[in-house]
């Protein structure tokens, strides 16, 4: 039991994609930050903790370039020039109606990056650890966390933290937010996504699929060099057969949806599975306590917009506290916080809402919505503005903005 006792402005409880950004953000707005994770920083790091890719929206490239987490990501970040959706079924040629976003119709930039989850945590870890306000504890955990004047957090090591506000950035099953008796609602989608990474033959040029299949989405992702990572879903029972297969049958079924047009393919590496749900918060704050990222929304992977929606959290968030701290505010009042919840929730549940439509319009196989939903990528890639606009909401550019995700200082 060490008993010993930290004090700071700002307790974040999480210390992962979303966690650290915020600590980040916070600290170098002039903000004292506690950071707590359950995990020692090197197991978050290891190759077989997380074998996902994260689309990085160009909005929120520029938000880690203005924490200066890039300089940390050199030879790390795969540029998506293009996006192809389309539909089709397994071991059949796709539909000739498909949507094409190519990133020279709205600027120079690319529509995002393609970044490994490892190298994102490996960087964020870097750039805390050269930011003298952030103090981090891990491993350790909040054993009980108490709101009142302050919050005041006991760990499992029998040390103390005390905060003006605590952040729960501890994931979908955020034990921080079941503590403080925020309540969800959600569902599960009967779908597991597969995890993999391909080699293949040919040069992918930047170029990410989306390509639906009766089960799901299959997606494509480039990742630096002649590789790609596969999101692949499928109907939990299904899922199961498919990764019990052995290396030749697993690569029968990948080659058998991934096609040619890449050369020859081989999946390489482990095989991850995560069962597929969505979860929205009934609300985001309490007083002296705010949800972020996961812990507030976990929404289908179907456009990658995950990661992004958490990095749109942090930079409402951090402005919010930032700014009521220069006007002498107290930082973890309820009004306070209010303004960060009304600032993000319609953005939150309308784009979890949106992209559960789209995985339920397009997982299944039934003849009258196959041809509705073909007309409709075909009718959308040849009008110009539409096809602009959804690239910028891709992009993470519509709507109001925080300074951090047009690349400013708070």
């Amino acid at each position: 039991m060490s008993g010993e006792q930290y004090q700071s402005d700002v307790l974040i409880v999480g210390g992962g994609l979303t966690g650290l950004p915020l600590a980040l953000a916070l600290a170098q707005g002039g903000l004292s930050v506690t950071l707590v994770d359950t995990l020692d920083p090197a197991t978050a790091t290891g190759a077989g903790f997380d074998g996902r890719v994260s689309a990085v929206a160009f909005s929120s490239c520029r938000m880690l370039g203005q924490l200066g987490v890039l300089k940390h990501l050199a030879g790390q970040m795969q540029p998506i020039n293009d996006i192809i959706v389309s539909d089709g079924r397994v071991r059949e040629p796709s539909s000739s109606l498909f949507l094409h976003f190519d990133h020279t119709e709205i600027g120079d930039e690319p529509l995002g990056h393609l970044i490994e989850n490892r190298h994102l945590r490996i960087a964020l870890q870097r750039a805390v650890a050269d930011e003298k306000r952030i103090t981090m504890i891990a491993p350790n955990v909040a054993t009980d966390i108490r709101y009142g004047g302050d919050v005041v957090a006991t760990l499992k090591d029998g040390a103390t933290v005390k905060a003006r506000v605590c952040f729960a950035a501890d994931g979908r099953n955020s034990p921080t937010r079941v503590a403080a008796g925020i309540k969800t609602v959600g569902w599960d989608y009967g779908q597991t996504g597969i995890v993999t990474t391909v080699e293949h033959e040919r040069d992918h040029e930047g170029v990410a699929q989306e390509y639906f299949l009766p089960s799901g989405p299959f997606a494509i992702l480039p990742m630096v060099g002649r590789r790609a990572s596969l999101v692949w879903t499928e109907r939990h029972d299904s899922a199961k057969i498919i990764l019990a297969l052995d290396e030749d049958g697993f690569n029968d079924e990948l080659r058998a949806r991934f096609g040619d047009y890449l050369g020859a393919c081989r999946a390489v590496g482990p095989r991850w599975s995560y069962p597929l749900s969505l979860q929205l918060a009934r609300d985001y704050v309490r007083p002296r306590m705010a949800l972020i990222g996961d812990a507030a929304h976990a929404i289908h992977p179907i456009a990658g917009q995950g990661l992004n929606l958490g990095w749109r959290d942090v930079a409402a968030a951090a402005e919010v506290v930032i700014e009521a701290a220069r006007l002498g505010q107290d930082i973890g009042a309820f009004d306070v916080l209010e303004r960060y919840q009304q600032w993000r929730r319609f953005d939150n549940v309308s784009l979890s809402l949106l992209m559960d439509a789209m995985n339920r319009l397009f997982s299944n196989d039934i003849g009258p919505l196959r041809f509705t939903r073909d007309l409709g990528l075909g009718i959308v890639n040849l009008m110009g503005p539409a096809r602009r606009l959804f690239m910028r909401h891709a992009g993470g550019s519509v709507g109001e903005l925080p300074r951090l995700l047009k690349g400013e200082p708070i």
